[in-house]
């Protein structure tokens, strides 16, 4: 194990079953973690997390309450939000000016002013929270689609006869019971 590595946690890693079948050590080096150093300041989109063993690093940019992927346009890293769509994720960039950018090509102010942006809109457990508040209104007020709610089936339209299994759940056989006596 490479030096810097607390005996503690070596003790616990060597008893682990993990560390017969890894030949790579994966406790990241915690002197790395404090580091104040120039080159571990987090000015860009890059939240760096201390690499495993010197093999991999794992970088994400936060936003919305949800880590997107470096690696990608900013169009589809903003996908990863829930709430955030396709039009949705262009009217934000269109807005800001960075149509064609990567997600680690950010500098951290237009970090900044992206997080700004996409937290106008209604996502991820606030969108959640306002969809179960509006079916729990319908329920309450007893309307039918809160009644197909309650039941468990579609509420647009669609038949039930055939389809809607994923709604419906489980097929359910009913077993015949002990016949009446004739009278």
């Amino acid at each position: 194990m490479p030096p810097g590595y607390p005996s503690q946690l070596l003790k616990l890693f060597r008893r682990s079953p993990m560390a017969q079948t890894l030949s790579v050590p994966v406790i990241p080096s915690i002197s790395g973690i404090g580091n104040t150093n120039p080159s571990n300041t987090f000015n860009s989109a890059s939240s760096i997390i201390p690499k495993i063993g010197g093999l991999m690093s794992i970088r994400c940019a936060h936003v919305g309450g949800v880590q997107i992927p470096n690696n990608k346009k900013l169009m589809y890293s903003l996908q990863y939000i829930h709430g955030i769509g396709r039009t949705k994720a262009k009217k934000i960039l269109i807005d800001l000016g960075m149509e064609n950018k990567l997600t680690k090509d950010l500098s951290g102010y237009e970090l900044a002013t992206l997080r700004d942006e996409v937290y106008k809109y209604n996502i991820e457990g606030n969108l959640k929270r306002s969809i179960d508040d509006a079916i729990m209104r319908l329920k309450q007020i007893r309307s039918y689609r809160g009644s197909r709610h309650l039941d468990g089936l579609p509420c647009r339209g669609q038949g039930t006869k055939n389809n809607c299994r994923t709604l419906k759940g489980k097929i359910r056989v009913t077993i015949a019971g002990k016949k009446k006596p004739p009278r």
